[in-house]
C-alpha cells in the first residue's frame, strides 16, 4: 500500500510540474511577442503590424538604397485595393515595399541580368522573410523576375511626389531622367568631418558641397559632389568615382 501510495504521489507531482511548465510557456510566449516600435520624432508615419510584426514607415525616401530579393504579384491581387487606396493593376508600373513612403518612385536594378525598371510604390509588402520589394507583373516581366519568381536586386529611391489629399487622383509621375543630379558620398553628424571630406573632394571634382538635413531628432551634414542635368550623365560618372575609392556613393535628384 505504501509503495502504491508513493507512486501515486509522484505521478501527481509530475502532472502538476508539467502543468506549471505549460502555463509558464503560455505566459512567457505572450510576453515575448513583438512589441510596438519605440515612439519616433514628429513627422514619422504611424507604424503598422502584419503577421505579429511591427513595421515603421520612413518619413522620407531621400538617399534610400537597399539590396535584397525581389518578387512579384499578379492575378490574385489584380483589381483589389492597395495600401494607398488605389486599385491594384498588375499591368501598371508599381510595386509594394514595407517602409518606403507611398508614392515614392524607385529604380529596381536586377543584379543578375543588369536590367532595370522604374516603378512607383503604392502598396505595402512583401511580408515574406528575406524579400524587400514586390513588383507588379509588368514591371517584374521587364527585368526578368516573372520566370524564376525572385531575383536579387538593388532598389534606389528617385523621387517622392507630393502626397495627394483624400479623394484626389495621383499626380503624373515627375520626369526622373532630367533635372539636377549629384552624388552623395557620405553623411555626418559632425560638421567638421563633413567639411574635411568636402575639401578633399573639391581638389579633384566640381561642385563639392554640403547639404544640411534636419531629421527632427538629429542634424546630418550630407557631402555631395558633381552636377548633372540628366540621369544618364550622372550614371556615366558613377564608375569613375567608385574607381577612385567611393564605392558607397549614390545618385541624388536635387
Amino acid at each position: 500500500m505504501s509503495v502504491s501510495y508513493g507512486r501515486t504521489r509522484m505521478k501527481r507531482r509530475y502532472a502538476i510540474h508539467m502543468l506549471i511548465c505549460i502555463l509558464l510557456g503560455v505566459v512567457f510566449g505572450c510576453a515575448t511577442s513583438d512589441p510596438p516600435p519605440p515612439k519616433k520624432p514628429t513627422g514619422y508615419p504611424k507604424p503598422y503590424k502584419v503577421f505579429g510584426k511591427w513595421y515603421q514607415p520612413l518619413p522620407d525616401a531621400e538617399g534610400f538604397r537597399q539590396r535584397g530579393i525581389a518578387s512579384w504579384y499578379g492575378k490574385d491581387f489584380h483589381g483589389k485595393k492597395t495600401s494607398n487606396g488605389e486599385i491594384y493593376n498588375m499591368y501598371a508600373m508599381t510595386a509594394a515595399h514595407k517602409t518606403l513612403p507611398l508614392g515614392t518612385h524607385v529604380r529596381v536594378h536586377n543584379l543578375e541580368n543588369e536590367r532595370q525598371v522604374d516603378v512607383r510604390i503604392n502598396d505595402r509588402g512583401p511580408f515574406v522573410r528575406g524579400r524587400i520589394i514586390d513588383l507588379s507583373y509588368t514591371a517584374a516581366n521587364r527585368i526578368g523576375v516573372v520566370g524564376p519568381g525572385t531575383a536579387r536586386v538593388e532598389v534606389v529611391a528617385l523621387a517622392t511626389p507630393t502626397t495627394p489629399g483624400a479623394g484626389q487622383r495621383i499626380s503624373t509621375p515627375p520626369d526622373l531622367h532630367a533635372g539636377n543630379f549629384t552624388f552623395q558620398i557620405g553623411a555626418f553628424v559632425n560638421r567638421e568631418n563633413a567639411e574635411r571630406l568636402t575639401a578633399q573632394l573639391d581638389k579633384k571634382y566640381k561642385n563639392a558641397h554640403i547639404s544640411v538635413y534636419d531629421r527632427g531628432d538629429q542634424i546630418f551634414y550630407r557631402v555631395r559632389v558633381g552636377r548633372f542635368t540628366t540621369l544618364k550623365q550622372a550614371e556615366a560618372q558613377e564608375s569613375i568615382l567608385i574607381r577612385d575609392g567611393y564605392p558607397n556613393l549614390f545618385i541624388v535628384a536635387e
